[in-house]
């Protein structure tokens, strides 16, 4: 069937059910573009790697949340290139720009969208002549191509790493907004690089953000990452690039938040790593590795804890059954594909189709691994703020007597936070 005859019926189709008024010549689909996320917390990000900036509007945000600049500064601090040898020499500082959604006397949210705009400054275009024609292997320039049929060629637009600004600047109001409400902590480091792993019996309930960010490569465990330091060395002076895995907890996160079926807490944590630039796979508690056991050594036990709350005794879950979140810690790892520009000679095609060789130029990271950890943070705290005001949304709306039958799930309750004063 021709696709204009299928559009027709739809068209047809919509107008017979009252969705498309009668006469109108072209179906209208409403459809997200893939530039926002969430529901209730809802974040859109913009900008394109070397136009005049990127930014992000964070929209359902609760209203008397405390916010300036420098919680939000201090993520993308992490996240900014040149921090190292290990990551991509160009120059910003990524200084963000809060220009709506917060009252500068009393520096609390308004509850109306939160913009937020960091300039680009250190562009360098014209490394990028020779990538105009010819496509670089496994990133996304002939896809886009395919899709728009034009694309931005100077630094990728908007499937540069730059993009994620956007992401780190909402996901830093997303931990304001958790740690209010039960002291929730998002942590990510690099698990793996290539075939360097830490120990498999590394204590993550212990690691700290000073462990992390005592490495250049972001690996909380002192002898792996000198050993992880060694291999990015070595494929970087090759001209060559690497990829490995980010692992991330979540602590202190309430039991009760995801929904089942589609809504999956998992599925939706899987969505938001998997959307990040060069991943690859996604796994939650004892992932693929949770195949090699049997039921009775994969079950996580209950018990009650000293507190008289319900507990597990093991987290292969993740911190998440039937799609819920069961009060333990989350546990995630997102793996990372090597850098696609690298320095080294490829074989490629020009967008006419013409063969010919490709040597990446320009300012890249040899491993994305030590910059992806706190956009992995800031996607799990986007997923959870958004899981919890939806929680809040339907299971807390009505205030109806406490539900008995069954004991307290997880170590989290809410804590008591004091109502902030509107200004």
């Amino acid at each position: 069937m021709a696709s204009s005859t299928r559009l027709a019926l739809l068209a047809l189709a919509m107008s017979a059910s009252g969705l498309v008024a009668p006469g109108r010549q072209r179906a209208q689909i409403r459809m997200g573009m893939g530039n926002s996320f969430g529901r209730c917390f809802r974040i859109s990000t913009w900008g394109e790697s070397h136009g005049g900036g990127v930014g992000v509007v964070v929209d359902g945000c609760p209203p008397r949340v405390p916010l300036t600049e420098e919680p939000v500064q201090f993520e993308l601090n992490r996240r900014r290139p040149g921090q190292s040898r290990l990551t991509t020499p160009r120059n910003e500082s990524d200084t963000v720009e809060i220009l709506s959604g917060v009252d500068k006397e009393s520096g609390v949210t308004l509850g109306t969208p939160i913009a937020m705009l960091v300039r680009n400054k250190d562009q360098k275009s014209n490394d990028y002549d020779t990538m105009a024609k010819a496509y670089r292997p496994s990133h996304a320039d002939a896809t886009y191509d395919a899709k728009y049929g034009v694309r931005a060629v100077a630094g990728g637009g908007r499937s540069s790493a730059r993009e994620t600004i956007g992401r780190v600047a909402g996901g830093a109001v997303a931990r304001e907004v958790l740690k209010l409400y039960s002291g929730v902590e998002v942590l990510a480091y690099v698990q793996a690089v290539q075939d360097v792993r830490m120990p498999e019996d590394f204590d993550r309930d212990s690691v700290t953000l000073e462990d992390v960010e005592a490495s250049m490569v972001r690996c909380p465990h002192a002898e792996t990452a000198e050993k992880m330091i060694e291999r990015i060395d070595q494929i970087r002076r090759g001209g060559n690039s690497i990829g490995g895995v980010v692992e991330c907890v979540a602590y202190n996160v309430p039991a009760g938040l995801g929904a089942p079926v589609f809504d999956k807490l998992e599925a939706e944590l899987a969505k938001a790593c998997m959307s990040l630039p060069a991943s690859k796979g996604f796994e939650i508690g004892s992932g693929f590795g949770g195949t090699l056991l049997a039921g009775k050594d994969h079950n996580d036990e209950f018990y009650v804890d000293a507190n008289g709350r319900t507990r597990t005794r093991s987290n292969r879950s993740g911190g998440v059954q039937g799609g819920i979140s069961n009060g333990e810690t989350i546990w995630v790892r997102v793996a990372f594909k090597p850098t696609s520009t690298i320095g080294q000679l490829q074989n490629t095609v020009t967008r006419d189709g013409q063969e010919t060789e490709l040597r990446g130029k320009g300012r890249h990271d040899p491993c994305v691994l030590p910059r992806a950890a706190p956009m992995v943070e800031s996607m799990v705290a986007l997923v959870l703020a958004d899981a919890l005001m939806q929680q809040k949304a339907q299971c807390d709306l009505l205030e109806f007597q406490e539900p008995s039958g069954f004991n307290a799930l997880g170590a989290t309750p809410p804590k008591e936070v004091g109502v902030v004063a509107a200004p």
